[in-house]
């Protein structure tokens, strides 16, 4: 007979310890993967170096890598991770981040799948940084992190023609804060929309894949509910999505809209913005911020409706394609101009990123 002893004769306290318990094991995990993960890194980045400088030292050639796994795999049978191809890619890594240990720490930080995608699809220094730490902040997948290079997160992350009013009417610190967690243009590709839907059928698709939606947001995001009630007198009003931004620490309105951006939309979310400011905000959370995102929108008209608006608010633009159409990619600085960009902020005349 079983000494566990039912559910109901437990005390009643029991259910938070359980839970207290599973929440230290999964933490306990997940450090024990990362310090796992650092050494790996590391043991990698040793042998890459060896060879890097064995190499130009001695001056061997292709075939003593190939040697070298044979030999690898011979003495540690069935440990994966010493193929030809594999040690070709430990020496990369040390010959492309030796001269960037900001980047090298967050190389220690994300498992080498992820490491390998970033070196051979992405070559701009600071556009590798920004996979890097998103990769590791969010914890992508490296399907998750294909897709987001595919997509080109980073130039969309990037995009100089931001359209919000957030330097007008936040304080300085939290305005450039909000700029950088809105995107220009967002990636909805993963919705699967492939003809036109109303605003519900697309706000619906969202939340059923509030993942990917979150993903595409970037980090911070939390997302509290759709169709959010708030009441004014005897009258009720939706917001189409609400959430709650961890690192800016207010709450987000999104206002969908599948045509073209009108005017009357911005009065429309400083509305809204004012309702949850008095009626939702907590005392201890920043003003809360909304973004209109709609199918188009025409910029001249965009920098005209908020004028005046003394909420923040921006206005962005959504695909359901995962090629950009090419409006809109002309929306988006080349990589020549954005290179040109990060030269000036650092203050260099060279910014170089090695290739393989």
């Amino acid at each position: 007979m079983s000494s566990m002893k039912s559910d109901h004769l437990l005390p009643s306290g029991y259910g938070d310890l359980l839970q207290t318990v599973k929440k230290r094991i999964q933490e306990s995990r997940i450090l024990a993967y990362r310090a796992v993960n650092k050494e790996l890194i590391q043991l990698y980045w040793n042998i890459g170096r060896e060879i890097a400088e064995r190499q130009a030292r001695e001056g061997w050639g292709k075939s003593i890598v190939e040697r070298l796994s044979h030999d690898l795999r011979e003495e540690f049978p069935g440990t994966a991770g010493f193929s030809t191809p594999n040690l070709w890619f430990m020496r990369q890594m040390y010959l492309e981040y030796r001269d960037y240990p900001n980047l090298l720490q967050l190389v220690r930080e994300i498992p080498w799948g992820q490491n390998i995608s970033i070196m051979t699809k992405v070559k701009n220094v600071q556009e590798r940084e920004y996979y890097l730490r998103m990769t590791a902040e969010m914890g992508w997948s490296r399907n998750v992190l294909l897709n987001q290079i595919k997509t080109r997160a980073y130039l969309r992350h990037k995009a100089t023609s931001k359209q919000h009013n957030f330097q007008d009417t936040l304080p300085a610190a939290i305005a450039e804060q909000a700029d950088q967690a809105m995107k220009d243009v967002y990636a909805l590709d993963f919705l699967g929309i492939t003809r036109p839907v109303v605003e519900r059928e697309l706000e619906r698709r969202m939340v059923n894949r509030i993942r990917e939606v979150l993903l595409e947001f970037g980090h911070g995001f939390a997302f509290i509910g759709n169709q959010h009630p708030i009441k004014l007198n005897d009258e009720e009003y939706f917001i189409d999505l609400l959430f709650y931004h961890r690192k800016l620490k207010c709450l987000v309105a999104i206002e969908l809209k599948t045509g073209r951006f009108k005017p009357e939309y911005a009065g429309k979310m400083n509305f809204y913005l004012n309702l949850l400011n008095d009626f939702v905000r907590e005392p201890d959370e920043n003003p809360s911020i909304g973004i209109i995102l709609c199918g188009d929108r025409n910029r001249i008209e965009v920098e005209y409706s908020l004028k005046g608006i003394d909420k923040p608010v921006g206005v962005a633009e959504y695909t359901l394609t995962r090629k950009l159409p090419a409006e809109l990619a002309d929306k988006l600085p080349k990589p020549e101009e954005l290179e040109k960009e990060i030269m000036q902020e650092l203050g260099k005349e060279e910014l170089e990123g090695e290739g393989e």
